[in-house]
């Protein structure tokens, strides 16, 4: 709230300074009638004083032209509805000599004063610079006569309207006020014209960016503009400061109209059409405000599409950015994360990459993902952290984020999209259906196979076919991921094609198990799963469900001289066994050891972090990252070394 006071103050100050910065004998033109409109009682306007803000300008001292910000232009046309754009005179505070005229009588001289002042200016803009400026153009042809009625856009059209219709209707009705003291009959019946202004606000920030182009561009066009500037009739001020004028005319009228209706007595045979006449202008304002408000949005939406590229299946002047920013994209193949940067709209995410080269388009869009049907949730992944999964119909992306308070936002972004979404859709489908509903798009699909896009399981969280279990290698037996399911299979087990259809109902490369469920074909004899054996124990479940897991560094001979990492996991289901894997998702463990009356030692004054198995000859060493998981892992294996069973899912679990 401090913030929006500043503003206003600055606004307030701006207009102040529009009002009573004219030199003394400048002023008599333009200034006098809004000096001597003021009621008795009222203050006289200050003297001119320099500028408040420090990027505005220079002083007004002197008589040299003063020059306004053009960021503080192109910021003051959002803010002209709710600026306080004239001091509060509160008549009959001082009563003057002589009988008291009613108050609502004031304000409508108050009114026709400073529309007379009004007048005078659009003449200015419209007669003077706008027709001189035109003149100039055809005759040396030193600058187009386009960019000058591009930056006067309609201000002819205000100009006469105002001087031929508006203004004249309020001086009769002043002058017959005795017997007709009213006013709103006449302003309903103007004020549909006045959102002929939405135009010239929506135009006044390019407006003002050509002036100073052209100012600078063209010696003619500057000659003209300084000789008009430097005239009485100009009062010193500068074209900017009289093409703001019009900008702020319509927010003055209702505060006028406002204070009219509020001195009106309470039969008043005025009151109704003066508050029905309020109501009009306040809607001219909003036209206005909201035609500036459409035209900025859209400014932003193409600034967006051209570093898009001007896509043809994106270019859209419904939709609306709601967030966009780099982010990490966590790979199934790489060890690092990749950059890439989304744009999400209101109906789609767009995932893109950033080009090394910038000519034109700055990203290139490799996936559009709908928002209808898009999930979003946080992962827990140690290895990275802030890290968020999205997954829609076309594609499910593994992002990591710079931050925890960055991937909190994204998430709440992307959800409320989707809420949007299904919220529209459910309004529409109950619009369709009516009261009763469709039974039968109701009922959820439980298996969701082939229709969003899987999220696919790193390459390093396997060392085998997730589908046979064979172990891979580099020449005989590669990676491959099922389109479906996107497990990490060989190509003998992924050696099958089905329509899917997120992917367009094109055949993909998926495993056996999806062929048969999408397809509902029987495979081959020799085709079929063997059976399971004691080792083929999936290690996924047995980490979402296990007593304890967690990497161990497998040491001794008895693991081989290299050394390595292994997945060592304790079921829940089996909890006297210790199942060593290769990687988290193996489908087959390369080594079990029943836990049973094993001996176990904790650490070793060479390394703390080292722990032992022994019974009977037979030894296993493992070394843990840090000292409190090797505890963690003693007192695991010293309870099922005593034959300790968990009696229910509640009891104690000491997993990572």
């Amino acid at each position: 709230m401090e913030g929006e006071s500043k503003k206003l103050a600055s606004l307030s100050n701006l207009v102040t300074v529009f009002e009573n910065s004219r030199t003394p004998g400048a002023a008599s033109r333009v200034c006098k009638p809004e000096i001597e409109h003021c009621h008795p009682g009222c203050s006289p306007p200050p003297p001119a004083e320099p500028w408040k803000e420090p990027n505005l300008g220079e002083t007004l001292e002197g008589s040299e032209p003063r020059m306004v910000s053009r960021r503080y232009l192109s910021s003051l046309k959002n803010k002209l509805s709710s600026g306080p754009w004239r001091k509060s005179c509160q008549p009959g505070t001082h009563p003057g000599p002589g009988t008291q005229e009613p108050e609502e009588k004031k304000i409508v001289q108050e009114l026709l004063e400073t529309e007379k002042a009004y007048v005078a200016r659009l003449h200015l803009l419209d007669q003077v610079f706008f027709q001189e400026l035109l003149r100039e153009a055809r005759g040396s042809k030193a600058f187009p006569e386009d960019v000058v009625r591009l930056i006067f856009s309609n201000i002819s059209s205000i100009y006469q309207f105002h001087a031929q219709f508006f203004l004249p209707e309020l001086q009769r009705r002043l002058d017959s006020w005795t017997a007709t003291p009213r006013i709103g009959d006449v302003i309903q019946k103007l004020a549909p014209f006045l959102k002929m202004y939405s135009e010239y606000v929506k135009n006044f920030e390019r407006a003002v960016e050509l002036l100073a182009t052209w100012t600078e561009k063209s010696t003619p066009f500057q000659e003209v503009i300084t000789r008009i500037q430097s005239s009485e009739a100009s009062g010193s001020l500068t074209l900017q400061h009289h093409m703001l004028e019009p900008v702020q005319r319509i927010p003055r009228y209702e505060l006028l109209l406002k204070e009219y209706v509020q001195k009106l007595p309470a039969q008043a045979p005025d009151r109704a059409d003066a508050q029905k006449a309020l109501d009009m202008i306040f809607s001219a304002a909003q036209h206005s405000n909201a035609a500036v408000t459409e035209m900025e949005r859209l400014q932003d939406l193409w600034d967006v599409y051209q570093r898009l590229g001007l896509e043809d299946d994106i270019v859209d002047p419904s939709n609306t950015l709601l967030r966009e920013g780099p982010v990490l994209k966590i790979s199934f193949r790489r060890s690092d994360p990749m950059e890439r940067y989304l744009f999400l709209f209101n109906n789609m995410l767009l995932y893109c990459i950033p080009k090394v080269i910038q000519v034109g388009a700055q990203f290139q869009v490799r996936t559009r993902i709908d928002v209808a049907g898009m999930k979003v949730r946080e992962l827990t992944d140690a290895e990275f952290p802030h890290s968020f999964l999205v997954s829609g119909k076309q594609r499910t992306l593994e992002l990591q984020a710079r931050s925890q308070e960055e991937m909190i936002s994204w998430i709440q972004s992307c959800q409320a999209a989707i809420d949007q979404i299904e919220k529209r859709n459910e309004t529409f489908k109950a619009a369709v259906q009516g009261p009763e509903g469709d039974t039968q798009e109701q009922e959820l699909q439980s298996e969701e196979l082939g229709l969003r896009a899987p999220q696919w399981v790193r390459d390093k969280m396997v060392t085998m076919c997730m589908r046979c279990q064979e172990p891979f290698n580099a020449l005989t037996r590669r990676r491959h991921h099922c389109r479906a399911c996107g497990y990490v299979v060989c190509a003998r087990c992924s050696d099958y094609r089905a329509e899917l259809q997120y992917n367009d109902n094109r055949p993909s490369r998926v495993c056996f198990h999806c062929y048969t469920f999408l397809t509902g074909s029987v495979l081959p004899e020799d085709k079929e799963d063997k059976r399971r054996g004691i080792l083929e124990k999936v290690s996924a479940t047995g980490s979402e469900q296990s007593l304890m897991c967690s990497f161990l560094q497998l040491v001794g001979d008895k693991w081989g001289k290299s050394g390595p990492r292994g997945w060592c996991v304790i079921p829940r289901d089996d909890p006297l066994v210790l199942y060593v894997y290769a990687a988290p998702q193996d489908m087959r463990a390369h080594t079990s050891v029943p836990l049973l009356g094993y001996q176990v030692t904790a650490g070793t004054q060479a390394d703390p972090r080292v722990f032992q198995l022994q019974q009977s000859g037979q030894l296993y060493t493992f070394k843990a990252e840090t000292e409190e998981l090797r505890d963690r892992w003693v007192k695991a294996m010293e309870r099922a070394a005593s034959g300790w069973s968990p009696r229910g899912p509640s009891d104690e679990d000491l997993s990572d």
